[in-house]
């Protein structure tokens, strides 16, 4: 059996490249491509890595009413994936997602690439999935996180108290919110 071609939406920056990654692509992948394959177009580096995103895949990224729409940030200049940007809970009769983003390698941050990477993600959120409202949640502790949100123009709403569990620990999350109305005037 042929392996389906895989089209997806790719968004260009100055320095980026951002790879839509979304539940048809992943189903492919991982219904019809070689494990290797999977992790070059992941940009993923390890096993471990892989059984993760395998896991997450079988989990299921999506139900009746919600899905995602993630972006792999690649390096414009060498195509190396350095994070990930996008709409990992997105609900559909809502008009509204929330939006996580992460950079991989270290040598990326603190320059700007997720401030540029999320200002794209966050521009086809609204004009493309017609979103009305991105929610972000981020630790209390995550000054660069919490500096970036401001930047983009998202409001602090509240704290949500033990609202996750990481590193055996439950802990609190800043919500923050944007609106389409309010990201169209900046």
């Amino acid at each position: 059996m042929d392996k389906p071609n895989i089209k997806q939406i790719i968004l260009e920056t100055e320095r980026l490249l951002l790879r839509e990654v979304n539940p048809e692509i992943l189903y492919n992948l991982f219904n019809f491509y070689t494990d290797e394959e999977i992790m070059a177009f992941m940009g993923l580096e390890s096993e471990t890595q892989l059984e993760m995103e395998r896991l997450k895949y079988e989990g299921g990224y999506t139900t009746f009413r919600t899905s995602m729409k993630l972006f792999l940030i690649a390096d414009k200049g060498t195509g190396k994936v350095i994070g990930r940007t996008g709409f990992h809970t997105w609900h559909l009769p809502h008009d509204r997602a929330e939006m996580g983003y992460a950079i991989h390698d270290e040598r990326y941050m603190g320059k700007g690439y997720m401030k540029e990477a999320n200002r794209a993600a966050i521009e086809f959120g609204f004009d493309q999935m017609r979103l009305n409202r991105i929610e972000a949640f981020t630790s209390p502790d995550n000054d660069a996180s919490i500096a970036l949100l401001h930047s983009l123009g998202f409001k602090e709403e509240g704290t949500l108290r033990q609202h996750y569990f990481k590193d055996n620990r439950i802990h609190d999350s800043v919500c923050y919110g944007l609106l389409k109305r309010e990201y169209n005037g900046r």
